[in-house]
C-alpha cells in the first residue's frame, strides 16, 4: 500500500504494546502507521518463552476479549498449557502457555505485515511534533517526519537502554538491539517527568551442554485450556520443561561476587522489580533459604536454547558460568548468551488519563514499559487500551476507560496513573481488591458489553460469545430445581429432594456430581468450554455470598468513584488538605474522586476534605 500523507494513527515501535495498539486501530477501520527500527523484530519475545501467569492469564483472556492478538496466537504456538494456582480458590486459578518463541513472532510479524490498513516503515523516532498542545506526528532519524492525528509511543527498553553484565555496559535498547536516543529528551522539553528503572533476563544455555537425567520433567495439563474464546478444536503438543534446584555451592560463589553485580551493588540507577528478583537478590534477601527452583525451558520446538527462568543476573559472564556449574545436571553447562541487566527510561505514569492519553498534549498516548511496567502481557493490554482510544478520539467517539471491578486491566491502568510508580509494575492478583469477581473463566460476560459498544469483535466472535453465556444461564436455571439422594453420590448426604444450588455451595460437592439432566445445554462449545463453563457455574454458585457482598459495595461506591475532578482545580486553596495530599493531588491531577481516593499519600480525611470542597 502507498505511504499516506497523514495517518489516522502513528504507532512508535512494534513490540508487544505497538502489535496491539496497531491491531486494533486498524480492526476498527482506522489508517495506521508502525514504526519500529527492525521488521524481524516485531512482535519479538525479548524475554520469558511465555505467555500467561498468575494474574497476567486473566489480562490475555480480557485481552482476546476486547478484539486483541495475544491471545489467539499464544494459542497456535504454545508448547504446553497449564491453570496455575488449582490447589487454591477460583479467584487466583491463572491460565499459562510455554510458546514457541519463534513461531509467535512469525504469527504476529504476518499478522501486522499483511493489513490492508497498517503501513510499517523502518526508521527511528527522534521528536514530537506538536501544535497548540495537541500531537500532530514524529520526526525521524533521518530528517523526515510522518503525520498522524494521534501517536501511540511504545517504545519498550530502548530509550536510552544501558545493558550490564558485570563491569561491562552496552548502549542497546536489548542485546544485539541498538537502543533509542531522542524521544526522551523530546518529551522533557514538553514539560513531561521522566526516570529511570531496571529489569534483568536470566542466561540462555545450551541444551546439548546439559544433564537431563539430573533434572525433574514439569508438564503442562493433561486437559489443557486456550487463552482465546475464540479458538474452538484445541489439541496443543505438551513438550515438557524441566526443573533443577541451586545449592549453597552456588550461592557462596555468588555471594562471593555479589559486589560485581551491577544490578545489586547500585551501580545502576534505575529501581528494579521487587517481585521478579535477581538470584542475586534472592540469595541476599532470602539468605535462610537453602536453594531455589529453577526452570529449565526451551524457547522453541526442539529448540537448542534454554532459557533459565529464575536465574536472572547481571553479574559476569565467568561468575555466571561457575555457579551455574555446581547445580546437578549443569556441571558441564554452556552459555549461548549470558543474563544481563537493562536500564532504561520511563515516564511516570501519573502524567496519563485513564485512557491512556497524556494530560497535556492531546491526541498522545504512551503504553508499555515506556510507563513502568514489566512484561508482556502488561504492555500489550496497555498497547490495545491506548490503540483502541487512540482510535475512538479519531473518530470524536466516547472514550473507554476499564473500571477496577470489570478487569485486570482496569485495576493494572488505575494503579498506574494513582500511584506512585517506584519499581517496574508487575499484575498480581493481590492488586484487584474485587478477584473473586475477575476469573479468568467468567471473563466474557465481563467485558461483552464493551466489545459491542466498540465492535472490537467480529459478528461471529461476539455471536459464539452471546451463545456460551445463553448456555451458562440455561444451567443456572436448571440447578434452581430439587434433586433426591437417589441421585447423587453417596458422599452427599441429603434426606429429601433439595434444590441443587443449595447443595453445591456443600464443599464436599461438585457440578460434576450432578446427573447430565442438570448439565446439559442446547448451545455446541468444545470441550474445553463447556468444562470451564460448569467450573464457572459452580464457583459463581459456591461463592455467591462473597459475590453479593462485592456487589453492595460497588453500588455504595458508585456515586462518588464517578464524580469528577476538573484538571485545573488547585489543591493549595482547600482548607485542611494536608501538605503530603496537595502535592500529591497536584502531581497526579486525578480525573475522579474515586481515583483520588487511590493515590499514594492521600489519606480518608483528606478525601472528605476534597469532597466537601467539590459540593461547594
Amino acid at each position: 500500500m502507498k505511504q499516506k500523507t497523514i495517518y489516522d494513527i502513528v504507532v512508535v515501535g512494534g513490540g508487544h504494546a505497538g502489535v496491539e495498539a496497531a491491531n486494533i486501530a486498524a480492526k476498527m477501520n482506522c489508517s495506521v502507521l508502525m514504526i519500529t527500527m527492525d521488521k524481524k523484530a516485531i512482535g519479538r519475545m525479548s524475554c520469558n518463552p511465555a505467555i500467561g501467569g498468575l494474574a497476567k492469564g486473566q489480562m490475555v483472556r480480557e485481552i482476546d476479549m476486547l478484539g486483541g492478538l495475544m491471545g489467539v496466537l499464544a494459542d497456535k504456538s504454545g508448547l504446553q498449557f497449564k491453570i496455575l494456582n488449582k490447589s487454591k480458590g477460583r479467584a487466583v486459578w491463572s491460565p499459562r502457555a510455554q510458546v514457541d518463541k519463534r513461531q509467535y513472532e512469525t504469527l504476529v510479524t504476518s499478522t501486522v505485515l499483511n493489513n490492508k490498513n497498517i503501513d510499517v516503515v523502518l526508521g527511528e523516532a527522534v521528536d514530537l511534533l506538536v501544535d497548540n498542545y495537541a500531537v500532530s506526528g514524529v520526526s525521524l532519524r533521518d530528517g523526515s517526519s510522518v503525520f498522524g492525528k494521534a501517536v501511540v509511543l511504545t517504545c519498550g527498553t530502548f530509550l536510552s537502554g544501558l545493558i550490564h553484565v558485570g563491569e561491562r555496559k552496552i548502549l542497546a535498547g536489548r542485546m544485539g538491539e541498538e537502543g533509542s536516543i531522542g524521544i526522551t529528551e523530546s518529551l522533557k522539553a514538553l514539560g513531561f517527568k521522566t526516570g529511570r528503572l531496571k529489569t534483568g533476563t536470566p542466561p540462555r544455555l545450551n541444551k546439548n551442554s546439559i544433564d537431563w537425567n539430573k533434572t525433574s520433567v514439569a508438564l503442562g495439563d493433561e486437559f489443557p485450556v486456550p487463552f482465546s474464546y475464540q479458538t474452538r478444536d484445541f489439541a496443543p503438543p505438551n513438550d515438557p520443561c524441566h526443573t533443577v534446584r541451586t545449592n549453597k555451592e552456588t550461592h557462596d560463589i555468588i555471594k562471593e561476587n555479589l559486589d560485581r553485580s551491577p544490578m545489586f551493588s547500585g551501580d545502576i540507577a534505575g529501581t528494579g522489580p521487587r517481585y521478579c528478583p535477581s538470584i542475586e537478590d534472592k540469595i541476599h534477601r532470602f539468605s535462610h533459604h537453602d536453594s531455589h527452583m529453577l526452570f529449565l525451558e526451551p524457547e522453541w520446538k526442539n529448540s537448542d536454547q534454554i532459557y533459565l527462568n529464575g536465574f536472572s543476573t547481571s553479574l559476569p559472564e565467568d561468575v555466571q558460568l561457575s555457579a551455574l556449574r555446581k547445580i546437578p545436571g549443569l556441571g558441564l553447562v554452556e552459555l549461548l548468551r549470558p543474563g544481563y541487566a537493562i536500564e532504561y527510561d520511563f515516564f511516570p505514569p501519573a502524567q496519563l488519563r485513564a485512557t491512556l492519553e497524556t494530560k497535556d498534549i492531546s491526541g498522545l498516548f504512551l503504553a508499555g514499559q515506556v510507563n513502568g511496567t514489566s512484561g508482556y502481557e502488561e504492555a500489550a493490554a496497555q498497547g490495545l487500551i491506548a490503540g483502541i482510544n487512540a482510535a475512538l478520539t479519531v473518530s470524536g467517539l466516547e472514550n473507554l476507560v476499564l473500571s477496577r471491578s470489570s478487569s485486570y486491566v482496569g485495576v493494572m491502568i488505575d494503579d498506574l496513573i494513582t500511584k506512585d510508580t517506584l519499581e517496574p509494575y508487575r499484575m498480581f492478583t493481590s492488586r484487584a481488591e474485587y478477584r473473586l469477581m475477575l476469573r479468568y473463566s467468567n471473563t466474557d460476560e465481563r467485558l461483552i458489553g464493551v466489545a459491542e459498544k466498540h465492535s472490537l469483535l467480529s459478528v461471529d466472535a461476539l455471536s459464539k460469545a452471546r451463545n456460551r453465556l445463553d448456555q451458562k444461564q440455561t444451567i443456572l436455571s436448571k440447578l434452581n430445581a430439587s434433586i433426591g439422594p437417589e441421585n447423587l453420590p453417596k458422599k452427599i448426604k441429603i434426606n429429601q429432594p433439595t434444590p441443587a444450588k443449595t447443595i453445591l455451595k456443600r464443599p464436599e460437592c461438585s457440578i460434576f456430581d450432578f446427573p447430565d439432566t442438570f448439565l446439559s445445554h442446547s448451545g455446541e462449545l468444545p470441550m474445553w468450554s463447556s468444562n470451564e463453563l460448569l467450573l464457572d457455574i459452580e464457583a459463581e454458585i459456591k461463592y455467591e455470598g462473597y459475590i453479593k457482598r462485592h456487589l453492595n459495595d460497588l453500588e455504595k461506591q458508585k456515586k462518588n468513584e464517578s464524580l469528577k475532578i476538573s484538571n485545573k482545580l488547585d489543591y493549595g486553596v482547600l482548607a485542611g488538605l494536608s501538605n503530603e495530599a496537595v502535592e500529591k493531588l497536584s502531581l497526579v491531577r486525578p480525573e475522579t474522586l474515586g481515583q483520588a481516593m487511590r493515590v499514594s499519600g492521600v489519606t480518608p480525611a483528606d478525601i472528605s476534605v476534597l469532597l466537601v470542597g467539590l459540593s461547594k
